[in-house]
């Protein structure tokens, strides 16, 4: 399968989520990506056996690519890596902080030595300060940065339903590798690109940050609602079924009081005004808005928000997602079959990229082990 990475050598010392998360995306934009794992495999290989035996998470992260086991302390499997690298675009690992270094393959270093090579190393809480030899999984960094606390009901905090940490942290090392590529392209010299799942994770709380910083207390934890706009949330229609309703702006705001609500007076009723307003008293305004909706059908309701043109969402499920008539799907073949996956979010002139087969361990071991038996020529990927 070609693509817009067509030609591009990525080898990449990945495990769990973060880094393989920027690796596979590298692979579905055609680049060739070479996974190398350690003795026994990636660990994400035995997450689970939800995906036909697999572990979903492997199965989800690591399609298109290559699969080498390597014993990097071994001085052969040590050399090999070495030849792999040299003939590389690219360089990613997210082993321990140093882990990298102490083997010989740290990133200052393998840019000493060939200067068009771009590394990427993904860690948890970045290469330096006090925090830097900490363990870090997705959750403890959910915690740490404070994302837990304005997550979940007033009552208690909560997670974020997905290894959300995990999954920034492989996109801005993804962006950061693009982004390297394209200053190659014009100066013909690799760059080092450094992320953490702290700096990505601190970087999403910007908006909580600033009202710490600026109203000394972050937004309350408010549940399935929004915690500065209002309305914007949950509601229940009288036959039980729930829709999710947003308010951007104040011409909605008019809209939804005369058309949803029919009541154009609360537009203008001092406690609503504007958006502080409402969001102060919010309590207040949902009793206003549950009386209204619990003497109606979801459906009723969905009416009149179309009718308003009110923006709403359906409250689903996740098996809801599988069946929803907007929702798209990827066929990935692994070796106990295809896998249906989420297809790619991105699209080229409406056509999205087919998926490449998951690999098994070490699937590709002797091919590799035969093609970089003998020391390559340096630079040989595309500027």
């Amino acid at each position: 399968m070609t693509g817009p990475l067509d030609g591009l050598l990525v080898v990449s010392i990945d495990q769990a989520v973060a880094a393989p998360y920027a690796a596979s995306r590298l692979a579905d934009a055609g680049a060739r990506v070479i996974k190398v794992e350690r003795p026994g495999g990636d660990f994400a290989r035995r997450y689970d056996t939800v995906a036909n035996g697999q572990s979903a998470y492997f199965v989800w992260l690591n399609r298109g690519k290559e699969s080498i086991e390597l014993d990097i302390k071994d001085a052969g499997d040590a050399a090999l890596l070495e030849r792999m690298i040299a003939r590389a675009d690219v360089f990613v690992q997210n082993l321990a902080p140093g882990a990298a270094a102490r083997a010989g393959f740290g990133s200052d270093e393998l840019r000493r030595r060939h200067p068009r090579l771009i590394t990427c190393d993904i860690s948890g809480y970045g290469e330096d300060g006090p925090y830097r030899d900490m363990k870090a999984y997705d959750l403890l960094v959910q915690a740490e940065t404070g994302l837990s606390s304005i997550t979940g009901s007033p009552e208690s905090p909560g997670r974020v339903g997905v290894s959300v940490c995990d999954i920034a942290a492989g996109m801005y090392g993804l962006i950061g590798i693009l982004e390297a590529l394209h200053e190659r392209a014009r100066t013909g010299r690799g760059k080092g690109v450094q992320v953490s799942l702290f700096d990505s994770l601190a970087d999403w709380m910007a908006v909580p940050f600033l009202y710490q910083e600026w109203r000394g207390a972050p937004p309350p934890r408010v549940g399935l609602n929004h915690p500065s706009i209002a309305p914007y949330g949950r509601y229940a229609a009288g036959d039980g079924g729930e829709v999710v309703v947003s308010i951007q702006n104040e011409r909605e705001w008019r809209s939804f009081c005369a058309t949803v609500l029919q009541q154009a007076e609360l537009a203008d009723d001092p406690r609503f005004a504007d958006n502080e307003a409402r969001v102060r008293n919010r309590p207040e305004l949902d009793r206003e808005i549950a009386a209204v909706f619990g003497a109606l059908s979801r459906p009723q309701v969905i009416e009149r928000l179309r009718a308003g043109r009110i923006a709403y969402g359906n409250l689903n499920a996740v098996a809801d997602l599988a069946a929803h008539p907007q929702f798209r799907r990827g066929q990935s073949p692994t070796e106990a079959g295809d896998i249906e996956l989420p297809a790619s979010p991105i699209q080229f002139d409406g056509t999205r990229q087919a998926f490449r087969p998951v690999p098994a361990l070490n699937q590709h071991g002797d091919a590799l082990r035969r093609e970089f038996a003998e020391q390559p020529q340096t630079g040989t990927g595309p500027a």
